[in-house]
């Protein structure tokens, strides 16, 4: 890597397209007039989705290293619009303060968004009330939470966890310790042929002792799409809770968990264009009714004596302590943006966007793409990871970035387990979001091919 030069950025932002009001009804107002001219434009061939929507975030409009940036890292966290940054510094600057207990009015100002951010997320997934939303630091402490709390308390020797080798070390590693305490035990799918989780195999695995399924929705390395449905109808069918790690289909699609009949749900804020420090569990309201707290502390409490306690009705029994209250307002906002874009067009043209990557990549020279080939009946989310013959992930990730300003992301992406199963220690992973465009699958794959030239050079 000698004669590498790092140069440090500059941050030219450009100005944002969409503001944002302090009045929530004029603010929702905008998003409709938003969505109906994003709708106008993109069905009628004006521009693309991503061009429309690039302006309103400031953190992709920059030089790093000298180029323009291309960030195709989405799958580990989204950047965010002007209006979540906004409705974060509206909440700080005129109506900070705790919730639920205050009687001023700062406290009830501050109380009345925070609920309401939470029945935006039920509204979001389609959750039939707002208590059915947990909100949790993220998606890792989510599934944590159904590990300690559910885990724990109806988990008995010889019971059996089903996962698929393609989770999230989220989705593997509590459940492990839970096994290791209540003497469970985890069985574990694999791929097939198509290199996605052999869902047959699923299928068979499961049984009368059966008590959990843990599954991705969509594999953040593979990029491959479970049927969640018919994995919920084999589980229920033999008295098994399913928990699905939402993380890289929330932000992507439309999700509906009464429709999908999940027990458990979890995703995250930051990958859905949202704040970090903010994630969600759905839980369906029977399931939640009879799980005892996670944590202790006050807000989830009812009433505390000396020798014990009683615990608040969910969501708050399991929200001990101060929220993360800005962090879940400006979630509500992302979801405002997403909703005001909607869900379905998001899903489209990123479908579009994912084809059109996966299309470029196959060009170019000894390269292994992982997961399913594309086709009419198999739809890969808008990712891939991939290696290249003779060169280290992470040199390519270093090269892109240094030499042309291109964010990817290298390693095992919280996924051993899985590589391991591919025969690699690491890949490289391009992830697009909807306010990518085709310039930037063209521009990264033309920088790809000059970091492949560059270390073929030393050969």
């Amino acid at each position: 890597m000698e004669g590498l030069v790092v140069k440090f950025p500059s941050f030219p932002f450009l100005s944002p397209s969409i503001s944002s009001s302090s009045s929530s009804s004029t603010f929702r107002l905008g998003f409709r007039r938003f969505s109906a001219s994003i709708s106008a434009a993109v069905n009628e061939g004006f521009v693309s989705l991503g061009q429309l929507t690039r302006p309103d975030f400031p953190i992709l409009h920059q030089e790093v290293n000298g180029s323009k940036l291309v960030y195709l890292d989405n799958a580990a966290t989204s950047q965010k619009p002007t209006a979540v940054l906004k409705s974060l510094q509206n909440y700080y600057e005129a109506y900070n303060s705790n919730v639920h207990r205050g009687i001023h009015y700062l406290s009830a100002k501050a109380t009345d968004e925070y609920e309401l951010a939470r029945k935006k997320v039920a509204a979001f997934i389609n959750a039939s009330d707002s208590a059915e939303i947990v909100f949790t630091r993220n998606a890792t402490e989510a599934i944590n939470l159904v590990a300690y709390s559910w885990g724990l308390s109806n988990l008995k020797p010889r019971d059996e966890i089903i996962l698929t080798i393609a989770e999230h070390h989220s989705a593997i590693v509590p459940w492990q310790i839970v096994a290791q305490k209540t003497g469970a035990i985890l069985k574990f799918v694999s791929l097939d042929e198509n290199e996605v989780p052999d869902v047959e195999k699923l299928r068979e695995m499961i049984s009368t002792s059966t008590k959990l399924v843990v599954v991705h929705h969509v594999s953040n390395v593979l990029g491959s799409v479970l049927p969640i449905e018919d994995i919920v109808i084999w589980a229920h069918a033999v008295g098994a809770k399913v928990l699905v790690d939402a993380c890289q289909s929330v932000p992507h699609m439309v999700v509906d968990v009464q429709g999908l009949d999940a027990d458990f749900l979890v995703a995250s804020s930051h990958k859905m264009c949202g704040p970090t420090g903010i994630g969600f569990l759905f839980g369906k309201s029977n399931l939640l009714l009879t799980m005892p707290p996670f944590l202790g502390g006050g807000e989830m409490i009812s009433d505390v004596f000396l020798d014990h306690s009683t615990y608040a009705e969910p969501p708050s029994r399991f929200e001990a302590g101060t929220p993360a209250i800005g962090e879940a307002i400006g979630l509500g906002a992302a979801i405002d943006y997403l909703s005001g874009i909607g869900m379905q067009k998001i899903h489209d043209y990123e479908m579009e966007l994912a084809n059109y990557l996966y299309e470029k990549l196959c060009s170019v020279p000894n390269i292994r793409i992982y997961g399913p080939k594309p086709s009419d009946d198999v739809h890969r989310a808008a990712l891939c990871s991939f290696n290249i013959e003779n060169i280290h992930p992470t040199d390519i990730a270093t090269f892109l970035d240094q030499q042309h300003g291109v964010a990817i992301r290298s390693g095992h992406h919280c996924a051993q387990p899985l590589h391991r199963r591919l025969g690699v220690n690491a890949s490289a992973r391009a992830s697009l979001h909807f306010y990518n465009t085709e310039e930037d699958v063209d521009n990264f794959i033309q920088s790809l091919n000059d970091t492949v030239s560059f270390f073929n050079s030393f050969k």
